[in-house]
């Protein structure tokens, strides 16, 4: 596979994009495709398109080109579109050409990827475009599938927002249970600073406006407010006057996003970018016997 069909600034690590592309092929094939050996001949050859049926924005592409070409390095492969663009419904994708049987064998791995990234970066696209001219950066969160967090992340970026979190040592979050567990915000915030280097930053997560007072007098670098209503972040944002950066999570909706936007918050994180994605209907179509 040619460097040039990935895009290196975007996409995660080349090892875990490997990893992924073996088992999920060990996973999809088994001992082997027993219909296409059944009823497609071993030298048979054949062009097939990949299609999309809805206007999307695409992620995955690229991935999805190595699936096939991880699984049978003759095929001829040719990328029509690109990530982060979103293209009309009938768009052909990628080509791709070669042994029928090894097309058919990478088909549903391929497919499964690209749309399932594709849902989340045209979700992703959707609301940062609702979010225009608010100011506020959209965020995605950890409540991503196991071991598929990387790619995930990697649709959100393609998507028009921008990651929180990739994993528990990017940063420190002082959520409820920290702070119950170490006994109140202060005391929490304390003991991070003791461990933390000093240009690390401290987010506090606040359930109610007591909260937020005392994590701003505690000197918190960013708070969350987590599940507020709107009444209470603009009491909030009222508050702190822009002393630290605010975050607002918990519950947001399409429906809602763009009020709680136009609070004066500076960040809103959603973990309905990832946790319950819709995937784009994508298909690969037969062109022709070669």
């Amino acid at each position: 596979m040619p460097p040039s069909m990935l895009v290196p600034d975007l996409l995660p690590q080349r090892a875990n994009i490997h990893h992924m592309i073996r088992s999920g092929l060990e996973e999809d094939i088994g001992r082997g495709d027993c219909t296409s050996n059944i009823f497609i001949p071993s030298d048979a050859h054949t062009i097939c398109t990949m299609v999309t049926r809805h206007r999307c924005t695409l992620a995955g592409i690229s991935i999805a080109a190595e699936i096939f070409a991880h699984h049978d390095s003759s095929l001829q492969i040719e990328i029509l579109a690109q990530d982060a663009h979103s293209y009309d419904a009938g768009t052909s994708l990628v080509r791709i050409s070669g042994n029928a049987r090894s097309i058919l064998g990478a088909e549903r791995t391929a497919l499964n990827i690209v749309s399932y990234l594709s849902g989340i970066a045209t979700h992703t696209q959707r609301c940062v475009q609702l979010l225009a001219g608010t100011g506020v950066t959209l965020l995605d969160s950890r409540k991503t599938l196991p071991l598929y967090r990387h790619l995930a992340k990697y649709a959100v970026r393609c998507g028009g927002a921008r990651n929180h979190r990739l994993c528990l040592d990017d940063g420190v979050m002082i959520k409820d249970n920290h702070i119950a567990i170490a006994g109140g915000i202060r005391e929490a915030l304390l003991r991070a600073r003791t461990h933390v280097p000093a240009l690390t930053k401290i987010e506090v997560e606040c359930d109610h406006l007591d909260q937020v007072r005392e994590a701003l007098d505690a000197g918190a670098d960013v708070i969350m407010l987590d599940n507020m209503s709107l009444m209470d972040v603009r009491a909030a944002v009222e508050w702190v006057q822009k002393r630290v950066p605010l975050e607002v999570s918990g519950g947001i909706r399409y429906e809602t996003l763009r009020d709680y936007a136009t609070t004066g918050v500076d960040f809103i994180s959603m973990g309905a970018l990832t946790h319950s994605v819709i995937a784009v209907d994508i298909g690969l179509d037969w062109t022709g016997s070669i």
